[in-house]
């Protein structure tokens, strides 16, 4: 039976490598996503086998096992069907703290039961004060991320301040106190894993809440790494390997992935960490700021005439064209556009959205061939070359402050640069501010109109003037 579940785990850790590894394309994102979850069913399998093999199941515990499995099956399946692309990084977030709670869990069970999980030595014991502080830390702060991005939580004026970086060292000494007195008296301390589960929740509130809307995908994307070495070092307490697998690559996956947004706002680890929210920056130094004195706003029908005579058109997708769920009305757009022999792409930022792939993931889903999708440094030498750009609900990614404005927050970030097109459209409902909070110089350029509206209704009304046009039509 040992032998088959090494097997079973060998193969499921396969798996789960070239599922992580295909999640780098959208084209593959799907078929990786499933070879992720067969992994998971196996390893699943793989450990009843072994407990088959050896002890076997109580009916108590097949009880726990088959209502786990019914009661999580239907909660996933629920939540695949329901969650709209624009609540994607809550849900990570919600994901990421099931993961700490999870390893939490098993740490806990492996403290108070240890016989019964050969949980012993010293090496079993460093890994449950691993596993409970990393999860603790990881459930109370992904929970805190997800409220935020949701908007049932704010940060409180005290969290502001300096102040509160105080109160997590405290709770940080504390969380050494306790693992202290776990490793010298070998994880038999009633009273010091407590404090090490109170004290590591605490401060996970502590670290995420000051975090503004700006950095909290970033912080997202920091908790996934770190549910992966939750689970890594649950693997060391209940003696899987393939946790331990499993949880290392969900943890450097996790970290490149924090590296690539750091790089995509140029913003650093530190400052995101401990220096507040970007728009509170932006307050703060007062760069970029003040209001527009120079807009010029046009017409669906203006737009549509000026796609007609073009030869190059550019598509930067945003989060507006997101919570408008307009994609699909943009892709018939396109295809009008496409079928007169008009050439289209797609310029993506790294960071545009709420996280990494969410417009290439929100595009797939409108059948938009992924070669038309441009990564920013592929398509902003060819914006001198574009006829027309097309901005849907993006702000800060496009904002020419970035190079232009010394003293701007987002001075030095890599943007789009959609300025240098002959003519821009930018199609937003309002005038109203990104996550960084400053205005966008690009509005107030001579080439850029704004169509103001809901990007959805806006793309239907061109749609339909395309089509009076006769654009498209052979």
């Amino acid at each position: 039976m040992d032998i088959l579940q090494y097997v079973i785990d060998l193969v499921a850790i396969l798996l789960l490598a070239l599922g992580i590894k295909g999640l780098s394309k959208v084209r593959s994102a799907r078929g990786a996503n499933q070879l992720a979850a067969v992994a998971m069913a196996l390893a699943v399998l793989g450990l009843l086998i072994h407990y088959l093999g050896t002890s076997g199941i109580s009916v108590a515990a097949w009880s726990w096992i088959i209502g786990g499995t019914v009661v999580g099956g239907v909660l996933g399946a629920i939540t695949a069907q329901r969650v709209p692309m624009t609540s994607m990084p809550e849900t990570v977030a919600l994901f990421n703290g099931c993961g700490g709670m999870s390893s939490l869990l098993v740490a806990l069970a492996a403290a108070f039961y240890p016989s019964e999980l050969d949980a012993t030595g010293m090496v079993a014991v460093v890994s449950i004060v691993i596993s409970v502080f990393v999860g603790a830390i990881t459930f109370t702060g992904s929970i805190v991320a997800m409220a935020k991005l949701q908007g049932w939580l704010s940060t409180p004026a005290w969290m502001q301040s300096k102040a509160r970086h105080f109160v997590n060292i405290a709770l940080a000494v504390a969380c050494l106190v306790a693992a202290v007195d776990l490793i010298a008296k070998g994880g038999v301390s009633a009273q010091g894993l407590w404090l090490l589960v109170i004290a590591s929740s605490l401060l996970g509130i502590g670290v995420t809440l000051p975090i503004g809307g700006a950095d909290m995908p970033v912080v997202i994307s920091l908790l996934n790494s770190y549910s992966g070495v939750a689970a890594a070092a649950a693997g060391f307490v209940v003696g899987s390997q393939l946790l331990i697998v499993a949880g290392a690559m969900v943890g450097a996956a996790g970290l490149i992935l924090t590296q690539v947004m750091c790089n995509g706002m140029n913003r650093s680890l530190v400052s995101v960490l401990f220096g507040g929210a970007l728009g509170a920056s932006a307050a703060a130094s007062g760069g970029g700021g003040g209001e527009y004195t120079n807009i010029t706003s046009c017409s669906v029908e203006e737009c549509a005439l000026t796609l007609e005579a073009a030869e190059r058109v550019v598509i930067v997708p945003g989060y507006g064209l997101a919570v408008a769920q307009a994609q699909h009305t943009l892709r018939e757009v396109t295809r009008s556009l496409e079928a007169a022999g008009i050439q289209v792409d797609y310029a993506i930022h790294p960071v545009a959205g709420r996280m990494p792939g969410h417009m290439n993931v929100l595009l797939a889903e409108a059948d938009v061939p992924y070669e038309q999708l441009k990564e920013m440094d592929v398509i902003n030498p060819e914006f001198p070359a574009t006829d027309v750009v097309l901005v849907l609900g993006a702000n800060d990614v496009v904002n020419p402050q970035a190079k232009n404005d010394p003293n701007s927050p987002l001075y030095g970030m890599p943007v789009l640069d959609v300025q240098q097109a002959r003519t821009v459209f930018v199609v937003k409902r309002g005038m109203s501010a990104g996550y960084s909070g400053i205005k966008n110089d690009l509005f107030e350029l001579a080439n850029t109109s704004m169509v103001f509206g809901d990007a959805k209704k806006v793309l239907g009304d061109l749609l339909g003037e395309l089509k009076e046009l006769g654009v498209g039509k052979k």
